[in-house]
């Protein structure tokens, strides 16, 4: 058994259900669980009556200490066409339609080294906890390649097997090149989950299944992906919803259903779903979530480049929703910081919107700050082990040091300055007791050469000339 004990910290926010934070904080991991919380004079003076002896003492002085960032929804694969769309100006659907055909091209390296490189970007933002969407599965690719890839730089991973299976000439949005038979998918869905999938406490690993969106499934397959779920534990089920006007438009069209109706009419609400997005609830759909226990995961960087619109989040966060947050897609926000999205949350719900006037104090840097960790752990049914630093919990936390240029004047409220700050670059990052970020360097990534071929695969899908994959 291992032991590490950070010290000195300004500050340590556990968001325990006090919401305490701490004066020069300090915390003691054996192996990967937290032990004690504590003052470092206290933790110091437990050490030395229990007879420890820290296998590692990690001075935190100038730093605050947060509990880890869970990142509830992303593509990883999109690290490879950033800019695509977003610099044209263009909406969802456009921005869908221009981009599939470049996805598919993509092979199981492309899915591995984007998802290496947008993973190493989320640890250096603050981020422990990832969830990620991979909906297309061209050129032999497989959701192992990314599990892959989240392995070997030690996050917590949860991969969702996502699938297109409603082409163009059914009346869907994806073309029918980048679809797959739904038989394929369920039996995909049914071998990651046996082989990968880890219900038990202080997993790194579980797998949901997530169907792409109401325009680019079938209803059948909504309900048997559902189904299937359900027979396992802890599988929890994920999709796009409500993300724009465009989308209730086809849902009425097509179902004669606002799209959280056809989502009841499928099976799909519960404590085991979540939706990404939710721009355009009703208030009655507020209330419905909030009563069957659905989460949402907002978006808002992706929300403001597609002019998707504003989510209501403070309605939803008012009426007991479960609410996280996520980057989405680096080609639909073209950054992958997890600390900057909290900000970006905090700041979008103040400027107000058609029916709401601007409030200043109507989202706090407090409240921006749990939606990224207890409401991502509540949103992924992890709230017995992820989410705040308390005894007993996962040892996941992550340090930002306030003692530089980017902090230097916010010293009245240390907590706050994170978001209100230009957001910062993780000092010291540990995930399930490991260090993944030391001193704002990943010590075991070596960035230059992965990211060079990560470019060169990316200008390979951009070749117009080919619509075959990347050799």
């Amino acid at each position: 058994m291992t032991t590490k004990l950070i010290t000195n910290a300004k500050v340590l926010v556990t968001m325990d259900a006090d919401r305490l934070e701490i004066p020069d904080g300090a915390i003691l991991i054996r192996d990967n669980v937290i032990e004690a919380v504590d003052t470092t004079a206290e933790l110091e003076k437990y050490c030395t009556e229990q007879g420890i002896t820290p296998d590692e003492t990690i001075d935190a002085t100038g730093t605050v200490i947060i509990p880890g960032l869970i990142n509830c929804h992303h593509h990883l694969y999109q690290t490879l066409t950033r800019t695509v769309g977003t610099a044209q100006g263009l909406s969802l659907f456009d921005w869908l339609k221009t981009l599939y055909k470049i996805w598919g091209k993509m092979d199981g390296e492309a899915v591995y080294v984007s998802a290496k490189v947008g993973l190493s970007e989320l640890l250096l933002s603050g981020a422990t906890t990832v969830a990620d969407h991979l909906y297309l599965f061209p050129n032999g690719a497989k959701l192992d390649d990314e599990i892959r890839a989240a392995q070997e730089l030690g996050v917590r991973f949860h991969p969702t097997r996502g699938s297109m299976s409603l082409g163009e000439s059914q009346g869907g949005l994806p073309p029918d090149s980048v679809c797959q038979d739904e038989e394929s998918i369920l039996e995909d869905c049914i071998r990651v989950i046996e082989e990968f999938h880890d219900a038990e406490m202080h997993s790194m690993l579980r797998i949901g299944l997530a169907p792409c969106s109401p325009f680019s499934v079938t209803g059948e397959l909504m309900k048997k992906t559902a189904d299937l779920a359900r027979k396992y534990p802890k599988v929890n089920l994920h999709t796009h919803l409500a993300e724009t006007i465009d989308e209730d438009r086809f849902c009425m069209e097509k179902f004669g259903m606002r799209p959280l109706e056809y989502m009841e009419s499928v099976g799909w609400l519960g404590d085991d779903v979540w939706f990404a997005h939710m721009v355009h609830p009703s208030s009655d759909e507020i209330v419905q979530m909030a009563e069957t226990r659905t989460g949402i995961c907002h978006c808002p960087s992706s929300n403001m480049i597609l002019a998707s619109g504003i989510a209501p989040v403070r309605e939803m966060v008012d009426a007991g929703m479960k609410v996280a947050l996520g980057v989405d897609g680096s080609a639909s926000n073209d950054g992958n910081h997890m600390l900057g999205e909290a900000r970006q949350a905090m700041l979008l719900q103040r400027v107000g919107w058609p029916g709401f006037e601007a409030w200043a104090d109507r989202f706090s840097a407090r409240e921006a700050l749990e939606l990224a960790t207890l409401g991502g752990a509540r949103v992924l049914r992890r709230e017995d082990d992820i989410g705040s630093l308390e005894v007993g919990k996962s040892a996941d936390l992550v340090a930002f040091r306030i003692d530089g240029l980017t902090h230097a004047g916010g010293q009245s409220d240390l907590v706050a300055s994170l978001m209100t700050c230009a957001p910062g670059t993780a000092w010291l990052s540990i995930i399930n007791g490991q260090v993944v970020v030391r001193e704002g360097e990943l010590p075991h990534v070596d960035l230059p050469p992965l990211i060079k071929r990560h470019n060169e695969i990316a200008a390979g899908m951009l070749a117009s000339d080919s619509d075959k994959p990347m050799n």
